[in-house]
């Protein structure tokens, strides 16, 4: 290790780290350890002429290593080992010190700070002396594509791989694809209608060649990495042939049990036997095994008695599928925050007290009231309509820190509607600020308030309970005039938070991707990688990721499948080697690294642990698990990892 010939290369990023770090004192720190050859600064390492001083320093000097002390390796370790090719030397033997996010950025004692960047490059020199030259290991791609949610997002995502060429399997847990967009009466800015738009794109994905749908399915398991998934899939039982079925509606007559109709959140019924509703995909009725009286022994069968085709099967079973897959695509939306949850809005026991979806049913056609804008309570028409938002959103202390981006106009869309509905009905809201960012939402904003009269409350709304008359009195502060308001009204529609859609937690799990503090899917990088996650080969889409629209849902998710096709346009993968590696001489077969790898990358044969370098991720707890130290990744042995700490103990 003593002929080793390293290079620093310190960053300033503009002020980034210079404000708090002296970064000239780094370099000449580092310019005194052994093993370093030629230490330097500059203001913008990243930069054209940053790039090419490290390539030039590097052939200069005859460095066969070289440490960057920049920003995260998230954002440019590709960029500074591309480099480090481009001189001559093996890209491995590059190590990137993170020194604005770990350190600059955390600090604000500059003489502290300053001491800790160097011990941060410091170890990263003294690790960097036993990094090995490594070879990127080769893997095949596997040609197909799987796509978990069925809503706007995923149909899109689906399209757009299948249109070009790639085999697709989109999964969706409920009996249709469609997802929330459906239950939509029309969409801003333009009031086009929401079936209009998407049932074409529905049709479209169910009769693409290149997809395969999966609906009422849901993903159990995934084994392998990027370019070669494995996926176990749940297929569970409808009941019914969906070939067979000629939806007459026969069954769904003779049905016994009637159960609240999610298509249109509680507001109208359907019976145990149902299709979700008219534009449903796939085009056949489902049995709701929970909702039936029961199939384990049959106790009705009634639905079967009539069915003259010969559609319903009692013995349907749930299938378990494997399939295999080179990329994936989570598109699996939002669910609206609970109204439940707020207690001080009538917690959902007010009858007339709706949330955002729930208005938007009876506003459309197909809706509950067909169209008609109708009180739950007595089906009259509403002459005074409250509508509040930032319900759950904007609300650290008690609900959602985070603004759910789409409720001011969606909430100006639902004033519009009702207006429409009824033209001498009276639309207020209360709201705290206006934010409209899309292209010519501003504008439909204005046209709210100004041509649709909504008469808008800036303050929140403190409570609202029903009054004797069956109104509902909502009392809140109007903070431009500091005066208290109360308003009787007949119906009141909260604009509530998006949050996450109810599984999102398990199917990070499974796929082993992260979330962000809110709970959506968390992004590999907010700006340069919006839509990759943080493990290779899987891709975000739409409302999983946060709260988006609808053009926005789309566009990401025609990202999220560019970035796919891009992917599985290759013959072959390059992976990085840094990768598990076992001492056969050390290892016992206890099976101590099989229990903890948590990529199922290692296996035991003839009594030894074998690593497989396609599903190994290099993460270490194999390492850090074996008391033989019979196991460690390459490149950050376990003599290395001393020397680091080494180096960051010395004062």
């Amino acid at each position: 290790m003593t002929n080793k010939r390293t290079g620093v290369f310190v960053c300033h990023c503009g002020t980034n780290i210079a404000a708090t770090v002296d970064v000239k004192k780094v370099a000449e720190t580092m310019a005194l350890e052994g093993t370093v050859a030629y230490s330097a600064d500059y203001v913008y390492m990243c930069s054209d002429p940053g790039q090419n001083a490290v390539i030039q320093a590097i052939k200069d000097n005859q460095l066969d290593s070289v440490i960057v002390s920049c920003c995260s390796p998230n954002l440019h370790e590709g960029t500074f080992r591309n480099n480090a090719i481009r001189a001559g030397i093996n890209e491995f033997t590059c190590e990137i010190a993170n020194i604005r996010e770990q350190c600059s950025w955390v600090h604000k004692d500059r003489a502290a700070a300053t001491e800790k960047a160097i011990k941060i490059v410091r170890s990263a020199a003294r690790r960097v002396v036993r990094n090995q030259s490594l070879d990127s290991i080769a893997i095949p791609v596997t040609r197909r594509a799987l796509v978990i949610g069925g809503g706007i997002a995923g149909i899109q995502a689906a399209l757009d791989m299948a249109n070009a060429g790639l085999d697709v399997v989109l999964v969706e847990k409920l009996a249709t694809i469609g997802g929330h967009m459906l239950q939509l009466s029309e969409t801003f800015p333009t009031l086009d209608c929401a079936q209009c738009v998407l049932s074409p794109k529905m049709v479209e994905v169910s009769r693409h060649p290149k997809v395969k749908l999966m609906t009422y399915s849901e993903v159990q398991e995934v084994s392998g990495s990027m370019g070669n998934f494995k996926v176990k899939i749940l297929k569970k039982p409808t009941y019914i042939d969906t070939e067979a079925c000629k939806i007459c509606d026969d069954c769904s007559v003779v049905c016994p049990v009637v159960v609240p109709n999610e298509y249109d959140l509680g507001l109208t019924s359907r019976r145990a036997i149902y299709i979700p509703f008219a534009q449903a995909i796939p085009a056949s009725y489902v049995l709701d095994e929970n909702a039936c009286l029961g199939l384990h022994p049959i106790r009705c069968g009634k639905c079967k008695d009539v069915c003259e085709v010969g559609a319903i099967n009692y013995d349907m079973l749930p299938q378990v599928v494997t399939e295999e897959f080179g990329a994936i695509i989570v598109a699996t939306g939002f669910d609206l925050y609970p109204q439940e949850k707020i207690l001080e809005y009538g917690a959902g026991n007010v009858p007339d007290v709706l949330d955002g979806l729930q208005f938007e049913r009876l506003c459309s056609a197909s809706g509950a009231t067909q169209g008609h804008v109708l009180r739950p309570s007595d089906k009259k028409e509403p002459k005074e309509v409250v509508f509040i938002q930032c319900v759950g959103s904007r609300d650290p202390a008690q609900h959602c820190a985070y603004c759910s981006k789409i409720c001011c106009m969606y909430t100006a869309k639902h004033a519009q509607l009702y207006k429409h509905h009824v033209p001498d009905g009276r639309a207020y809201i209360f709201y705290i600020d206006i934010r409209s960012g899309g292209k010519g939402y501003e504008e439909f904003v204005q046209r709210t308030m100004e041509n649709d009269g909504a008469v808008y409350l800036r303050g929140r709304v403190s409570k609202l309970h029903r009054t004797k008359d069956g109104k509902v009195r909502v009392m809140g502060t109007d903070t431009l005039t500091g005066q208290n308001v109360e308003i009787d009204a007949d119906m009141v529609v909260l604009a509530l938070a998006m949050q996450p859609s109810k599984g999102t937690e398990e199917i990070a799990k499974i796929l082993k991707i992260g979330r962000d503090k809110d709970g959506f899917l968390a992004e590999a990088h907010p700006k340069l990688r919006p839509v990759e996650s943080v493990t290779g080969g899987i891709f975000l889409a739409g409302a999983a990721q946060g709260p988006k629209d609808i053009p926005e849902t789309v566009a990401q998710a025609s990202a999220a499948a560019a970035k796919a096709i891009i992917l599985l346009s290759q013959p072959m993968l390059s992976r990085s080697p840094t990768i598990a590696r076992v001492r056969n001489s050390h290892c016992t077969g206890c099976e101590m690294c099989v229990d903890a790898c948590p990529y199922v990358a290692i296996r035991l044969e003839n009594g030894k642990a074998v690593v497989n370098e396609v599903l190994c991720e290099g993460c270490g707890a194999c390492s850090a698990t074996c008391v033989r130290a019979a196991i460690e990744v390459k490149n950050l042995s376990l003599a290395q990892v001393n020397d680091m700490i080494e180096a960051v103990m010395t004062v």
